[in-house]
């Protein structure tokens, strides 16, 4: 009897809370009565480093579809019956479409919504709402897309588009489902977490004629969406505006670092786009576009493009010969012009030029034989031991791999190893053999990003912070570590300071070679390079840094196919450090010549 009335009241108790206290069956049963509507948070706003709007959102509104609730055969109600083709002519599609977007609803799911149309305008959007009521299973979800006032830093800036299956299998967390956006390229992908925000959710009670009847138990069951952190980046956005005008009608690319923080000031490649182009319903077709097109807009040459380094490169050659203690600034090496053997020299001065006229005239024999001293080096006990100091002080510097902070898609250039000439010269192999390297040829190559920071490591007289993106975040949220960590490549900083002595000559001094771009009030340092290219003409390529004194900036420019380094990157440089550091420019015959000028590509491409 006991037993009977203990299992009587535990069953009473069971129900009690079932029917009263606990509501999940209840919500359970309801469920073709409610919609759960995810509410997607406002994505962080992108603003330059003073405050200048980059990236904000629009809203636009998605279609909505859950398959079982739909009635397509068998109406509920003859009152109102699903008129597929009415459908159809509302959304302005074919019935083709209508039946491949079902399918594909309902293979994801016959009971949790899927989207069916992306991205419906707010002027679609009215006219289609009116009428949705005689369509159960559809309804609209509001969401937002980016818009850019300033058609500029398109690459850098990145964009959205819907998650692909291969990222939906990455989201080991389970925050994105099928149809949601997520950051594709440029700081939306690196700051995707942040920017992304928290999903909320509304459950809302809806009739049998899809209309919406209020909120589901007063909003118990309701979470509020947390809006995306917005991102201060460290570019400037006149700046840039400014090196994308000069590249017009160029192919190549103006990187621009603030030296005392890494801060990238400008992220220009040329060709590039307006980001406007890669949003809403229109982004498939004209990503295709871009795609297809000769130039390959859609490439970041700052990052992704590789370069012999030419002349630029011999900075790096002389600051580790004279750490290594092969050279010193006093060395003299014979210079015999374009007689030089095995390297020739393009420029006539002295015939046995010291470091800072070798700098200046940009001596092909002087670094050669700085080159072929270090490996050479007794101290280092071999030639193959001595390159690989050398090559060991080239990745020190920056060179040969990447700086992994928030660029996203970066190369690491290349540094050939040891082992790479051992393959290829079969053991055999000396100072002679690889001697493209002492003036920036042969297997070494970079990126304009690595160049820039190479000029930024100078500027600062033997130090650099790694180039990153970011400014800061809108709130406290500290950056990360790496890109406020001061890097010292091991150059001791008496040597690193003759090296921007001697690069302040190649703007001011008689044999300079770009003294004609040389500005009174704005003492300029930089270095030409003129890199051979089996495909063309020359790149022309340039460092440089300014003012002498607390440098302010320090960049890199490389116009490809453009010949000499004076020609073209030289004064694009000089301008782009004018206009930062004056904040206009004065030299308007200059800048005419500059952003008027076109190079043939035709040839190569």
């Amino acid at each position: 009897m006991g037993i009977f009335i203990a299992v009587g009241v535990a069953y009473i108790i069971r129900l009690f809370v079932l029917q009263v206290v606990d509501d999940q069956y209840k919500i359970k049963a309801d469920n073709n009565a409610l919609r759960f509507v995810t509410q997607y948070p406002s994505r962080g706003k992108v603003f330059d480093r003073n405050g200048k709007l980059l990236v904000f959102n629009e809203a636009v509104y998605d279609l909505m579809v859950i398959p079982r609730q739909t009635v397509i055969k068998d109406t509920l109600d003859p009152n109102y019956p699903f008129d597929t083709l009415g459908f159809c002519r509302l959304l302005d599609i074919d019935k083709t479409s209508f039946d491949e977007q079902m399918a594909k609803a309902k293979k994801e799911s016959y009971w949790k919504p899927s989207p069916f149309m992306t991205q419906v305008s707010k002027e679609n959007y009215t006219h289609i709402a009116e009428v949705l009521y005689r369509y159960p299973g559809f309804y609209f979800q509001t969401r937002t897309v980016r818009h850019y006032p300033e058609a500029i830093a398109a690459h850098t800036l990145g964009d959205i588009g819907e998650i692909s299956q291969a990222e939906l299998e990455r989201d080991t967390a389970g925050y994105y489902k099928q149809g949601d956006y997520i950051g594709k390229s440029g700081i939306e992908r690196s700051y995707e977490k942040e920017l992304r925000g928290v999903k909320g959710l509304k459950v809302m009670m809806v009739d049998v004629h899809n209309n919406i009847m209020g909120s589901y138990g007063d909003g118990e069951l309701d979470e509020e969406p947390v809006a995306g952190k917005d991102l201060y980046l460290g570019l400037d956005a006149d700046l840039q505006a400014y090196g994308e005008q000069l590249m017009v009608g160029k192919i190549g690319s103006i990187v621009a670092i603030e030296p005392s923080t890494g801060q990238i000031l400008a992220f220009v490649t040329s060709p590039t786009y307006d980001p406007n182009l890669l949003v809403g319903r229109e982004r498939g077709k004209h990503f295709k576009e871009l795609q297809d097109d000769p130039m390959k807009p859609l490439i970041n040459r700052a990052i992704s493009g590789t370069y012999p380094p030419g002349s630029t490169f011999k900075t790096v050659v002389g600051m580790i010969a004279m750490q290594s203690g092969s050279i010193t600034p006093a060395t003299c090496f014979h210079c015999s012009g374009p007689g030089s053997l095995p390297i020739k020299c393009t420029h006539h001065h002295g015939p046995s030029p010291d470091f800072a006229n070798a700098i200046m005239n940009s001596c092909n024999p002087y670094f050669y034989e700085s080159f072929r001293a270090t490996i050479n080096n007794p101290k280092f006990g071999g030639v193959k031991d001595g390159y690989q100091y050398w090559k060991d002080m080239t990745y020190k510097l920056g060179l040969g791999h990447k700086f992994n902070t928030d660029i996203p898609y970066e190369r690491s250039g290349n540094i050939p190893s040891r082992e790479y000439y051992d393959r290829m010269y079969g053991n055999q192999w000396n100072a002679v053999t690889i001697r493209s390297l002492g003036i920036g040829q042969g297997e070494v190559l970079v990126t304009p990003l690595q160049l820039a920071n190479i000029a930024a490591m100078i500027a600062n007289e033997g130090y650099y912070y790694p180039p990153h993106l970011i400014k800061c975040f809108g709130d406290t949220t500290a950056i990360p570590e790496v890109m406020t960590t001061r890097v010292d490549p091991g150059i001791d900083p008496k040597y690193v300071r003759t090296m921007k002595a001697g690069l302040r000559t190649v703007f001011s001094g008689p044999a300079g070679t770009a003294r004609r771009y040389e500005m009174k009030d704005i003492p300029q340092c930089g270095k030409t390079g003129t890199a051979q290219n089996p495909h063309g003409n020359y790149h022309s390529n340039f460092i440089a840094f300014a003012p002498y004194d607390n440098p302010k900036i320090a960049l890199a420019v490389i116009i490809e196919n453009g010949g000499y380094g004076a020609t073209w990157a030289a004064p694009i440089a000089s301008l782009m450090i004018e206009r930062y550091i004056r904040g206009y420019t004065v030299r308007e015959d200059l800048e005419k010549r500059m952003m008027e000028g076109r190079i043939s590509y035709k040839n190569e491409r």
